[in-house]
């Protein structure tokens, strides 16, 4: 197990995503943003969802992806549908 695996959201699947993908601390996690991250994520693992993007944006902000406010996950989606 990583640091990774201490923020909000982030289980197995993600940090061995997120390390796979290049991004092995918090502070790279942070640094990168929730966009980029996701972007590294699509590229390795085409299955990686919206579920996953809202997680990933709420370990980067340090809360559980429940507690993200609609608008923000609008956004998100999106995001997701562009990509």
């Amino acid at each position: 197990m990583s640091e990774l695996s201490s923020l909000p959201n982030v289980g197995k699947v993600l940090e061995k995503n997120l390390i796979a993908a290049g991004i092995t601390t918090v502070s790279e996690l942070r640094e990168i943003g929730t966009k980029e991250a996701f972007i590294r994520i699509r590229a390795i693992d085409s299955g990686a969802c919206v579920q996953m993007l809202y997680g990933l944006h709420g370990a980067v902000i340090g809360v559980n992806d429940k507690e993200l406010p609609k608008q923000m996950k609008e956004e998100l989606k999106q995001f997701f549908k562009s990509l």
